[in-house]
């Protein structure tokens, strides 16, 4: 019989954005957590019941709607924490209500119990998680890393082919760039991430094909 590993992941894409919210949990203790769950709470609630996990902290990547439009209803229902992202999105997460009218859909606005920075770490049951500030798409856009699994939830840093928008106020493609091959690349080409939006793909295959930061490209 195989053991189980001790990190395991479901994507549920949320919000008419298909914004990929993550669940992942610890499968010694079965306890877990939402990562940038954006909307479709009932969907959320489900698959967590499914899988049988229980449910103790949120984690957001970044500020913007998609990711965290509803992430202070949730953690209100669930009676949870939330975790991030870097104090430096609070602009993002303060203008949730507005942002949300403007694009129709219900957002609220928050404030996380626990602003992260470069270097914390976050717990889901036993499993702990580096947190790494990744700035470029937004000033505060952190990244969960669990280095024992080589799984990665990167937000809308890098994507399968593509890379983040930087066109946002305070965004900065340079920034974003760096973020990338400074912070996430040194993790190794075997870490398989999970992007804010589409496809899973691992670092090694973005630095071999990705026409925005290959290393071809870059050189």
């Amino acid at each position: 019989m195989t053991a189980k590993p001790p990190l395991q992941a479901a994507i549920i894409p949320v919000t008419p954005l298909q914004q990929n919210c993550c669940l992942i949990w610890c499968t010694e203790t079965m306890r877990g957590a939402f990562t940038d769950p954006g909307g479709d709470l009932a969907l959320l609630k489900g698959a967590a019941a499914k899988q049988g996990v229980t449910i103790e902290k949120l984690l957001i990547t970044h500020g913007h709607l998609d990711h965290c439009g509803q992430a202070g209803i949730l953690a209100k229902e669930l009676g949870v924490p939330i975790e991030g992202p870097h104090e430096d999105d609070r602009f993002w997460i303060a203008q949730l209500d507005d942002d949300g009218k403007r694009w129709g859909m219900d957002a609220k606005t928050f404030e996380p119990d626990r602003w992260l920075v470069d270097g914390d770490t976050v717990t889901v049951g036993n499993l702990t998680l580096d947190v790494i500030h990744c700035p470029g798409h937004t000033p505060g856009h952190v990244v969960f890393y669990h280095a024992p699994s080589h799984f990665a939830v990167v937000g809308d840093v890098l994507f399968q082919g593509s890379i983040g928008r930087t066109d946002f106020p305070k965004g900065n493609h340079q920034q974003l760039i760096d973020s990338i091959t400074q912070k996430l690349w040194p993790l190794g080409s075997e870490t398989a991430f999970v992007p804010g939006h589409g496809p899973m793909s691992t670092f090694g295959h973005e630095r071999k094909t990705n026409g925005y930061v290959s290393d071809y490209l870059l050189a």
